[in-house]
């Protein structure tokens, strides 16, 4: 099929998975989805698959939700409001609510488009890209599509190039040279190397890209099969892998860089260390992730709020932030903050400190609280004196701690450690 000077995303949608859990998140996620998870400072992780969707061309999006829903739903309902339809643009969230049969909730990856097939039929598009809501990244959906178009493929499978041994823990490509993938391995033991670059492999990113009249009759004959799990990495890629033909599409093809020189950052912040550890790197003088970059702007609900707000200039009772991103609205009174990022809304007062902490919207600190590698949820009022960070065996009694030694601070926990003292 011959590529036309209409871009391709013109006639393609996104739809976004973003159902799960999270569960390595712990308690992050006790209230909200993954996807609902907030990052950078003002954003939510689903806001990146939605941006890149958005930033590529495409104006038709779909968001499947299950799992604890409501913040997710409202942020998208808040922050994404713009689409219009007399613009041909829609943005439809598709929570699990049993259209196909009374006791049906989304049973895998797969029937979630299944059961919305009524859906994207209406869109009238000819391509459909299959997005995980859950991960840190910026790619031009378009250049994908093109590879998708030109190679001929029946699927199109965006992959990460990742050290060898660490891709067991992925859904693994087997290549040929011309990136046909000639085997789909699930966290294999021994994942196979590039050719031509033995140490390493190329991961799944959960990224598919489908003609839309081939993926559906795909799907309606997998819905009826009973040994399926309904699945795309577990039972669609490998079916097509095997009868099809499915192409690896290399992120770093796609990735969008600020700076030419500048690595493919793609980040899964699944786990309460890796999501320290990626928005701490956001306070670097040279981050990895370049947020302020205008030409692939990350959008997201943005709240009327004060600029952030920094009072007392004494010995041991100054208002300063270094190596730090505030938000909007926070009031920083007399507290030292170093190399932490505090999102929407926080207040923290005189004779504090914050070191690498991940301060979530509207926490409140109160006086002489000393906190160290941290991550405080959303709400989270820190009583007088309140000390983490600085005795791991301590903080265990009422805080979880990571094996990196992040300490995770939640409500519940908060209220555990006063009622002790």
């Amino acid at each position: 099929m011959a590529i036309t000077d209409r871009r391709l995303t013109n006639r393609s949608m996104a739809f976004v998975l973003a159902g799960g859990r999270g569960s390595r998140l712990k308690e992050l996620t006790d209230r909200r989805a993954k996807p609902a998870v907030y990052f950078g400072g003002k954003s939510r992780i689903i806001d990146f698959a939605l941006s890149n969707a958005l930033n590529s061309g495409i104006r038709k999006m779909s968001i499947a939700t299950q799992y604890k829903a409501h913040s997710l739903i409202r942020h998208c309902q808040r922050g994404w409001d713009f689409f219009r339809a007399e613009r041909n643009e829609y943005l439809d969230i598709l929570p699990a609510s049993q259209r196909v049969a009374e006791n049906k909730w989304y049973l895998g990856t797969a029937d979630a488009v299944t059961q919305n097939i009524d859906i994207i039929d209406s869109y009238d598009v000819d391509y459909v890209l299959i997005l995980a809501g859950d991960h840190i990244y910026k790619m031009d959906y378009e250049i994908m599509l093109r590879q998708h178009v030109e190679t001929g493929a029946d699927v199109t499978v965006g992959c990460l190039t990742v050290p060898r041994m660490e891709a067991t823990a992925f859904g693994v490509m087997h290549v040929d040279g011309k990136d046909q993938i000639t085997q789909f391995l699930e966290k294999p033991d021994d994942p196979p190397g590039i050719p031509g670059d033995p140490d390493n492999a190329l991961a799944s990113m959960g990224i598919y890209v489908f003609d839309w009249k081939y993926l559906r009759e795909l799907l309606l004959a997998d819905a009826e099969d009973p040994n399926s799990s309904h699945d795309f990495g577990g039972d669609l890629i490998p079916y097509i892998v095997k009868n099809g033909k499915a192409m690896a599409h290399r992120f770093s093809d796609s990735c969008v860089r600020s700076k030419d020189e500048a690595p493919a950052y793609w980040r899964d912040v699944g786990t309460v260390d890796a999501f320290h550890a990626a928005n701490i790197n956001l306070t670097d003088f040279d981050p990895d992730l370049d947020l302020w970059d205008k030409d692939w702007p990350i959008w997201t609900y943005s709240e009327s709020v004060p600029p952030a707000k920094f009072i007392h200039d004494e010995e041991n009772r100054r208002g300063l932030a270094i190596s730090s991103l505030v938000s909007g609205g926070c009031i920083i009174s007399g507290t030292e903050v170093r190399n932490s990022l505090l999102f929407t809304g926080v207040h923290s007062n005189s004779f504090s400190v914050l070191d690498h902490a991940v301060v979530l919207p509207y926490v409140t600190i109160d006086r002489k609280a000393r906190l160290h590698n941290v991550v405080i949820d959303r709400g989270v009022h820190i009583p007088q004196n309140m000390v983490v960070g600085e005795d791991p065996e301590e903080d265990k009694k009422f805080f979880r701690v990571t094996d990196n030694g992040v300490t995770l601070i939640t409500k519940p926990m908060v209220e555990e450690w006063a009622t002790a003292q």
